[in-house]
Parts: C-alpha cells; structure tokens; sequence
C-alpha cells in the first residue's frame, strides 16, 4: 500500500499509551497517513482542518459529556467512525448507533483487531451512506412528483388541458429550457402563487 493510497486516519486519545497501541497497529497493517489528536478542546475544528478518512476514538471509560461530545463528532463529520471504549451500557451503544458510529468496540483494544476492525467499519459506513443516498434520491423524486401534479393542475385550470396535455407541455418545455420537469413544474407553481 503506498502513501498515497493509504487512507488519512485520526486517533482522538487522550492516553499516548493507547494512542501508541493504535498507531502501531496500524503502521503494521501498512496504513501510513496516521495523525494523532491528544487534546480533546475544539476537537470538531481540529477533524475539520485535517479532513481525515477515517476517524478512531479510543475512550478509557468516557463520562456521559465526553460521549456526547464524541456523538457530536459523529454527528457532524460524515466519516466512517470506529470508537473503542473499555466499558458500556446499553444506552450508549445505542446513542452511538444514533450518532452515527460506524463500529463501537467495546474492550477491544489490541493491535492486531485493529485492521479487521477498521476495513468492518469502513465497508458499514459505505453501507449505510449508500442507503442514506437511495432515501434522499426517493424523497427527492416524491417531492418532484408532487410539484409535478400540483402544476399538471395549475395549467389544466388556466389553459383547459387534459392531464396528458398538460404532462406534455410540462416536458416539451423543460427539454426546450434543457431543464428538469421539476424545475419547470415549480417555476408554475411559484408564478401561479404570485399572480393570485
């Protein structure tokens, strides 16, 4: 694996003892771009400026506010995270589903579960990306069709078409704009809003 090839990872550890065992780990599993964050203050602005790939959190036994603090991460970073705590409860696991944790290991922390752990956490973050996009192109293709009947209607009231003829309108003129029916449909709908 090359040093161009190897992903960007962020260790977030306050222990450079741990820190330490996730770095080897992880040099011996051939990743090279490794960059270690000891000090938790403005952690979220420090993971923005080195825009990593991926992101291990390795927490001794987290309090309820660092745990929050890490879900914020989660929440706001849409990178694949993997977070090894030494003990948990049910509730925080959950929380970290939530947070968007892609693994949360809980007393897992030895070097040689750190490359399975990290390709595991890599592939369910695509997974679930993946699905999160198919939900957003779903929604965006009912928002689409709802604009679409709403100016279908708009134009059989004003120009006395049939809703094929309306349809047919609606697509003659957004392949002559070079624009989306949709586009077109809320154009209508915006006009028809301002003329009443």
């Amino acid at each position: 694996m090359s040093a161009e090839q190897s992903p960007r990872i962020v260790i977030v550890d306050e222990s450079p003892i741990r820190a330490a065992i996730l770095q080897e780990g992880l040099r011996e599993a051939g990743y090279t771009g490794v960059v270690h964050i000891s000090e938790m203050h403005s952690l979220l602005a420090r993971i923005y400026a080195l825009d990593p790939d991926v992101i291990l959190i390795d927490l001794e036994n987290p309090s309820r506010d660092v745990l929050e603090q890490m879900f914020q991460v989660s929440r706001a970073v849409r990178r694949p995270i993997a977070m090894f705590v030494d003990q948990s409860d049910a509730a925080s696991i959950q929380a970290s589903v939530e947070a968007g944790v892609s693994a949360y290991i809980v007393d897992g922390l030895r070097k040689e579960r750190i490359k399975p752990i990290l390709d595991l956490c890599i592939s369910r973050f695509n997974a679930f990306a993946k699905l999160q996009g198919e939900l957003e192109r779903t929604k965006s293709a009912l928002e689409d069709r709802k604009v679409i009947e709403r100016a279908k209607g708009i134009l059989m009231k004003v120009k006395g078409l049939t809703e094929d003829e309306a349809y047919v309108l609606l697509r003659s003129t957004a392949m002559r704009e070079k624009k989306k029916i949709g586009e077109i449909a809320q154009s209508i709908i915006t006009a028809s809003e301002m003329l009443k």
